[in-house]
This record gives C-alpha cells, structure tokens and sequence, in this order.
C-alpha cells in the first residue's frame, strides 16, 4: 500500500455505506439491549426512575423505553432512520446534560458516544443497506 492512499479523503459511495451500516446495527444492538435492560424497572413500586418534567418516573422510564428498544429496532432495520434518532437524541441529551450533568467525565462518556453517531446518522441517513434506500428507490 503507497502512502497516498493512506492520507487518501476520497472514499467510494460503497465503503460510506458499508460504515452506515456497521455504524447503525451496531449502535442500534447496543442501545436496544441497555433499553431492554431497563424493563424490569417497571415492576418496582414505586417505580424509581428520573421524574423528566414533573411526568412522573413511570411515564418517563416507559419513554426511556420506548425510545431505548422501539426507535433502536428501526435504526437497526434502517427503517424511519432520520426520525427514529430524534427520540435517542433526546434522551441522551437528557442522560448526559441532566441525569449525568454533575458526574465525571466517565459517566458521561457513554452517553456522548451514543448520541454523536445518532447525529451523524441524523444528517446522513441510514445508507444503501437499508429498509429507507428500498423505499427510496421504489418511488
């Protein structure tokens, strides 16, 4: 391999697939098992969860959920791409900015490393490898 490719920006339509592809099943499995982790929450009484917004901790863990397990399975599917991440967008704000806002650094870390790929796949969308591509290119 010579040097230039190595310092090399140019990149093949295929290869930016292929990285939204690894990018969103893999940040997609691992949100929707923490999300799938917090299930059991819900049979405490009560249920101790941080009340966002005076919503209660009930209702805000069901919407930690359902963002967590529900918009993960779309992203992993690349279905609904650009609007399944506003809701995991949302929540790690809240996660990093609010729940973890006083925490180190290391606390925040997870939650910043989650929502920078959920931007990234905000402005790019999911790819050609994706249920949004074959909808696409069927209109």
């Amino acid at each position: 391999m010579n040097m230039s490719k190595i310092f090399s920006v140019s990149r093949s339509t295929s290869s930016v697939d292929l990285a939204l592809l690894i990018a969103r099943v893999s940040i997609g499995a691992l949100m929707l098992v923490h999300g799938l982790s917090k299930i059991p929450m819900l049979s405490q009484s009560p249920v101790q969860f941080y009340d966002l917004m005076g919503l209660g901790g009930e209702l805000s863990l069901w919407l930690a959920i359902l963002a967590e397990v529900g918009c993960s399975i779309l992203v992993l599917l690349g279905l609904a791409t650009r609007l399944a991440v506003i809701p995991l967008i949302v929540t790690m704000l809240v996660a990093v900015f609010v729940i973890h806002a006083a925490d180190p650094f290391i606390k925040q870390e997870m939650g910043l490393h989650y929502l920078l790929v959920y931007v990234v796949l905000l402005l790019t969308g999911a790819g050609k490898y994706s249920i949004d591509y074959l909808i696409s290119t069927k209109k």
